[in-house]
């Protein structure tokens, strides 16, 4: 395999393999986004959702063969994710069970496993060493606007809210649990908020779940940090110019 390893981070994952003659078909009924047409060796970002569309996991789905597939996703969401999948399995002829592997993002072109998380070209590597420290990843993760579950994302937010609906759900595709309340917003409605970038005061890093306030109204909150930057999340209403504050210090919309 050709890996250009130019800086490379471990990624804490959980894997879930799902192989057997309906595993396409019974994932393409469970998931958010086509994973049926891929072909072996490509991937894919999807949701686990529950039938009012709030994420159960986000997951990444490789396949790996015809009958054989590999989801990536959060490392305490991985006995969620079986448990999810067995439960709705009724008649299919599917295998579900945990794997164990090591995941290393690997900034820079080579083979492996696509991500956009990270602001730059990047994939993701299994069972390889890595040689950086978690806290770069997490400040290219912040400095990219992508949601963590567990941070940006749990029972409280939408997909749109959190803008994971771009990247991981389809509207061609048939019917899945959550599609009906994730085409409604997309068609017919809007959202009141949005996950932002925001730049901060003197490297200040705020605590998660710190408001957001605008003319001393409380306009938002915090949900991850690093020193300098934030994500969190903004009423849509908010002009992008406008000057935040949070924790008595200064915060602009990145």
């Amino acid at each position: 395999m050709d890996i250009v390893l130019t800086r490379s981070y471990r990624r804490p994952r959980a894997f879930v393999r799902v192989a057997g003659p309906d595993a396409a078909d019974y994932l393409e009924r469970m998931v958010s986004n086509e994973v049926a047409t891929l072909a072996p060796g490509e991937s894919r970002e999807a949701l686990l959702l529950t039938p009012k569309a709030r994420v159960i996991a986000p997951l990444v789905v490789v396949r790996r063969g015809e009958e054989d597939f590999l989801l990536l996703t959060e490392p305490e969401l991985g006995e969620v994710v079986r448990a999810q999948l067995v439960r709705g399995r009724f008649a299919a002829k599917c295998e579900i069970e945990p794997e164990e592997h090591t995941s290393t993002v690997v900034l820079g072109e080579g083979d492996g496993i696509p991500t956009a998380d990270y602001g730059a070209p990047a994939r993701e590597v299994l069972d390889v060493d890595a040689d950086g420290e978690a806290d770069e990843l997490e400040r290219l993760r912040i400095d990219a606007g992508t949601p963590r579950f567990g941070a940006e994302i749990d029972d409280r937010v939408l997909p749109a809210e959190a803008g994971l609906v771009e990247r991981a759900v389809s509207f061609t595709k048939g019917c899945y649990p959550g599609q009906e309340p994730i085409a409604r917003l997309h068609y017919r409605g809007k959202t009141n908020r949005r996950l932002r970038i925001l730049a901060l005061e003197d490297d200040h890093a705020p605590a998660s779940e710190a408001e957001l306030e605008l003319d001393g109204k409380a306009v938002g909150r915090v949900t991850s940090s690093v020193p300098g930057r934030a994500l969190g999340y903004v009423r849509t209403e908010v002009p992008d110019d406008a000057e935040l504050v949070v924790e008595g210090r200064r915060a602009r919309l990145h």
